[in-house]
């Protein structure tokens, strides 16, 4: 069967693709299907793309979505749905946990709740035999119309799924993505990774990391078949377990020392993994900082880590010569203006070499979520607010629209701050404008 993966660009056409549809791809290949991509950039009109699906003449369509997608992704599959008579199966976070929203647009035939390598070569014979399935027959496959279905136990062991199609990624320059486990053991309120051992839960683990020997062999055939220059780790929390990390440094540094990057927590570093990782090649570690007040972390977030913890693990990355990147959140359900105050003060002291700052969005599934729809935060029409990260949809008691607006704005002016601080007053001086003026007031109170 020819399968279609749909990738939907939502702000950027510059981002890696979505690396879900490159394991299914690869899956599906392994077992006798085609699998072609396309990319739906910005600046492709909905014609355009509609004319080229026709083209590859698919007799199944895929889309891996976000809930940042998902306002686009309906669009495109109304259209779509107008000029082909193809199924649609749509996968990954958005749809795995608001399925009967996505289920409710008539361009969707097929939502595949959480994995979905087995699920979809069920789905994909049984089309292919002329028998589409019916209500629950597949296991994680929600038929549009019907109920809820089971949920098989998650693919084990995880060394046997085949290694990523790379022609699904957009990857240039030897820069290549890997992902070396599934699931996250840890319980943040904010985040739906969590949300997967609760969706498998008393169907096996989700939380399953790849042997080390199966990674390196991965790269391994990268670096001989098409060079390979930088590797950007994506898992979620690279630093988890101790020994593997140890291990790895090893392996990796006598094998390829080949600089690559990461995503860590702080509660799962120590000085001794930083310099390992350093000298097996790290150059850029992602820490999640979230909130500077220690109460959102705690009370809201989950997050036990002292402030303290942040500025020691900030040290030791700078002082191992990798350069740290800091993500902010703000506009929390329960934040006070104190405590989006408290996070500023807290860069201060941490001195990321890159920082992130984005308005906090409810996405399905999570903890909070359940808090904003539970408690009346969130608009009756939020389904077709974009989740940009720029502003807030939510009505907040006791922080207003337009004080997370103000503490966004103050976040730019910190952006400037910084870029001043490390490149010159020239920039600054030219733009005049008032967020440069306060970013020069910023700096000079430091």
């Amino acid at each position: 069967m020819r399968v279609l993966f749909l990738e939907i660009d939502t702000e950027s056409d510059w981002a890696v693709a979505s690396v879900g549809p490159a394991f299914l791809a690869a899956y599906i290949r392994g077992h006798g299907h085609r699998a072609d991509f396309l990319r739906a950039t910005l600046d492709m009109p909905a014609e355009d793309i509609v004319s080229r699906v026709a083209a590859a003449e698919p007799q199944l369509i895929g889309i891996s979505l976000t809930t940042r997608q998902w306002q686009r992704a309906r669009q495109l599959m109304t259209d779509l749905r107008g000029a082909l008579d193809v199924p649609v199966v749509a996968g990954g976070l958005h749809p795995t946990f608001s399925p009967e929203a996505v289920l409710a647009h008539p361009g969707i035939d097929y939502v595949c709740l959480g994995e979905g390598e087995a699920p979809l070569l069920d789905l994909i014979d049984a089309l292919e035999a002329g028998r589409p399935p019916r209500d629950r027959e597949i296991d994680n496959i929600w038929v549009a119309g019907g109920s809820r279905p089971a949920m098989r136990p998650p693919l084990e062991p995880i060394d046997n799924l085949p290694f990523l199609a790379r022609d699904l990624l957009d990857e240039h320059y030897g820069v290549v993505h890997m992902a070396t486990q599934r699931g996250c053991p840890f319980p943040c309120t904010y985040c739906g990774a969590r949300m997967f051992n609760q969706l498998y839960e008393g169907n096996g683990t989700y939380g399953r990391r790849r042997s080390i020997e199966s990674v390196m062999t991965e790269l391994r055939q990268i670096r001989d078949t098409g060079g390979l220059s930088y590797v950007i780790f994506l898992d979620d929390t690279f630093t988890i377990n101790h020994h593997w990390v140890a291990d790895f440094c090893r392996v990796y540094g006598e094998d390829l020392a080949v600089p690559f990057s990461l995503h860590a927590r702080v509660e799962t570093v120590n000085e001794k993994m930083v310099h390992a990782l350093a000298a097996a090649g790290c150059r850029h570690i992602v820490y999640g900082v979230e909130s500077g007040s220690p109460r959102v972390r705690r009370e809201i977030m989950r997050r036990s880590a002292t402030n303290q913890r942040f500025i020691d693990v900030f040290g030791w990355t700078r002082d191992a010569g990798i350069m740290v990147t800091a993500n902010y959140i703000l506009g929390i359900p329960g934040e006070t203006r104190e405590d989006m105050q408290q996070t500023i003060d807290l860069h201060h002291q941490l001195q990321p070499d890159d920082f992130g700052y984005f308005v906090f969005y409810p996405y399905p599934g999570t903890a909070l979520f359940g808090t904003c729809r539970d408690k009346g935060y969130l608009p009756d029409d939020y389904l077709d607010r974009p989740a940009n990260h720029r502003e807030t949809i939510l009505n907040l008691p006791g922080l207003t629209q337009a004080d997370i607006a103000e503490f966004y704005d103050r976040w730019t002016a910190v952006r400037i701050a910084d870029t001043n601080r490390r490149y010159g007053r020239a920039q600054l001086a030219e733009s005049g404008s008032e967020v440069a003026a306060q970013a020069e007031a910023l700096a000079a109170s430091g």
